[in-house]
């Protein structure tokens, strides 16, 4: 039988059946592939079930129907769809779905041996697969979780060894040594709104405005738009309050004309080092933005789905808005569905001059 909750159902299993409907919905219309080997969706109207990652087009959400897999959709009297072929789903997509899963729901740390043993396979057959699947392998898979809640915790104010311990790490030597590929700095220091850092910052007049570009040792910490310099120091003051902040142009000159050259020519790509002190889950995110070719947009419901969490899209979008690195991290290249460019931290003139110069640049 499909997975459709009765309308007046209203007690916990037919809240949890809502909210599942709600997610593989989500899924299907962004077209997630992450969700293949999870369930299939049916179509009432055409008698066809795909995969919910299939290239047709999209169906009206009152004409789908869930199912766990395509021989329950089979047997229910649907025929599979010839495009996306969802009754050959490899067996691996349904594998990684389990393990992440699993990942998802564990705060202590599971082996890769346990893991494989939870899933009924060998620990090199899992690691083989999930990395080709996801990118990541497990172990790495579960540390980005475990350094996203530590982050949850100490955005709450709660204080380092709590928040590490209660996120799944066995010590603060673990964390400290985690923190710095993970959130861009270490905990202490990123509660403590960047004390310690030293940052080197310079204007400059671009096509897009007056700017400001800050660097660290590592590369470009911020690059701000503004009308005026007493605007762009404030974003830098409250980007980051306690750090040790110099007006250094010369030290940031080379940021800055790569800057300039990009906006010269904006198709092609911008070259520069960063260091954004990213979340795990930022992280994720502002990757999804650099894999988004000039001259092209997605939704925020798209991004959401390609780093495997379609219904996160509120959360996308807060990532995309607190983007302190402007065109390095290209938030202006995500739109809402249906091409609105609202939403964009430095003026929607600024986005629309963008992408129509990264689109005329392409075209050349």
């Amino acid at each position: 039988m499909p997975e459709t909750p009765h309308p007046t159902d209203t007690g916990p299993a037919g809240h949890a059946s809502a909210l599942r409907r709600v997610e593989r919905l989500s899924a299907v219309m962004a077209r997630d592939a992450r969700a293949d080997g999870t369930f299939v969706y049916a179509v009432r109207t055409t008698g066809i079930y795909c995969r919910p990652s299939c290239p047709s087009r999209r169906p009206r959400p009152e004409s789908i129907a869930f199912f766990r897999d395509a021989e329950a959709a089979t047997e229910a009297g649907f025929r599979a769809c010839r495009r996306c072929r969802p009754e050959a789903v490899h067996a691996h997509e349904a594998l990684v779905a389990r393990v992440r899963s699993i990942l998802d729901a564990s705060e202590a740390r599971v082996t890769l041996r346990d893991l494989a043993t939870s899933v009924g396979v060998s620990p090199y057959h899992l690691q083989r697969v999930f990395a080709r699947r996801t990118g990541l392998t497990p172990y790495g898979y579960a540390r980005a979780g475990r350094a996203l809640r530590v982050e949850a915790r100490l955005a709450d104010g709660e204080r380092v060894s709590p928040a590490l311990y209660e996120a799944g790490y066995g010590s603060s030597q673990a964390l400290y040594e985690a923190s710095d590929r993970d959130l861009g700095m270490t905990p202490a220091r990123r509660r403590a709104g960047g004390a310690t850092l030293t940052v080197r910052y310079g204007f400059a007049d671009t096509r897009l405005g007056r700017m400001l570009l800050a660097a660290t040792t590592r590369g470009v910490a911020a690059l701000h738009f503004a009308e005026n310099d007493d605007e762009l120091v404030a974003l830098l003051d409250r980007a980051l309050p306690r750090a040790r902040r110099i007006h250094d142009q010369d030290a940031v000159r080379p940021h800055v004309d790569e800057v300039e050259r990009y906006l010269a020519g904006a198709g092609r790509c911008l070259d520069l080092p960063l260091d954004a002190g990213a979340t795990a889950f930022q992280e994720r995110v502002w990757t999804a933005l650099q894999q988004i070719p000039a001259g092209e947009v997605r939704s925020y419901r798209e991004v959401a789905a390609s780093i495997g969490q379609p219904d996160a899209v509120r959360a996308v979008a807060r990532a995309c808005a607190t983007n302190p690195i402007a065109l390095a991290i290209p938030c202006h290249r995500v739109v809402r569905t249906g091409g609105a460019l609202a939403g964009y931290r430095w003026g929607v003139e600024r986005k629309r001059r963008l992408l129509e110069a990264e689109a005329a640049a392409v075209q050349e």
